[in-house]
């Protein structure tokens, strides 16, 4: 029944497979907790107050925050609406069973003079590094900070494009979003330029001399892992003085955040995002109020000692 479950969100609702494992690991958590074992899991047997045991239990002894804990009750809630659906249990238990309440927090961003520089140094170290055994990573790592913040893709968005996703001369990149959902995204000139020097380095130094499709490539000729990506995002944020969470979806907070800033409409960076409700862009209108807030504190004369 559950691989049946498992099956239902891999082919019809196309969750992506990082979300398909972590839902069979709730679900695997859940089950056994409850005292039943992936096989023979009776969901007639579960009731709403052995739900609310559960998230007291998995709160105070597993010590997970509201929203790790919401996460899991969502997962919850889709097998049993896909129970239901199913005819396998007469009543959907997770109707009754709210949200935990989760501290607002605002996305991280990088400052755009922070953001300028980063992307300066990184244009002189491609320059550096020419002709050297560097050369490859060097501009194969300043594309994935480019990409990242002109594009604002997330990290198994940029690990899934191939070369053939780049459309029209670069100007267009397919891109494949949550829920296998495709959209396209308008490339800058900057990082069109930056596109074309990496194909004929790789061309070049016959790096991709394989069937290989992807775009971002190892040494090997290989697609690149995310936990690549995370690592090198990391480092180079850190060589380019970011202080605070340092990862490839702080570089998408970036690009809303600058674009929202530079007064482009909320319903265009929502379809950049790709984003399926307009409520999750939303949250970037919060980095522009305390935007505002700060420089208001900073140049208000009032807040200067000023009368």
């Amino acid at each position: 029944m559950l691989d049946e479950f498992i099956r239902y969100i891999e082919r019809e609702q196309r969750f992506s497979p990082l979300t398909v494992r972590n839902y069979r690991k709730d679900i695997e958590r859940f089950i056994e907790w409850a005292g039943f074992s992936w096989e023979d899991f009776h969901p007639e047997a579960i009731t709403r107050d052995r739900v609310r045991e559960w998230i007291v239990w998995r709160t105070e002894q597993g010590h997970i925050s509201s929203a790790s804990m919401n996460r899991e009750v969502s997962t919850l809630r889709t097998l049993f609406r896909w129970l239901l659906s199913t005819g396998r249990t007469k009543c959907d238990i997770m109707k009754a069973i709210p949200s935990l309440r989760t501290k607002k927090r605002l996305p991280a961003f990088v400052p755009e003079s922070r953001m300028g520089q980063i992307l300066a140094n990184e244009r002189e170290e491609d320059e550096a590094s020419k002709g050297s055994d560097d050369e490859f990573e060097e501009h194969r790592n300043s594309l994935i900070i480019l990409l990242l913040y002109s594009l604002g893709l997330r990290l198994a968005e940029l690990t899934g494009i191939d070369r053939d996703d780049l459309v029209d001369d670069c100007r267009l990149l397919k891109v494949r979003g949550k829920g296998d959902k495709e959209r396209m995204v308008p490339v800058m000139e900057v990082t069109r330029k930056k596109i074309r020097e990496y194909l004929t380095l790789i061309e070049r130094q016959k790096i991709c001399n394989s069937d290989e499709k992807a775009l971002i490539l190892t040494r090997k000729g290989k697609r690149i892992s995310r936990s690549t990506v995370y690592r090198i995002v990391r480092q180079e944020l850190t060589r380019g003085g970011v202080q605070g969470k340092k990862s490839p979806h702080v570089l998408r907070h970036t690009f809303a955040t600058h674009l929202l800033n530079g007064g482009a409409d909320m319903r265009e960076i929502q379809e950049l995002l790709g984003h399926a409700s307009l409520k999750a862009t939303e949250v970037y209108t919060h980095n522009s109020i305390a935007r505002l807030k700060e420089i208001y504190n900073k140049a208000h004369p009032r807040e200067k000692g000023g009368e």
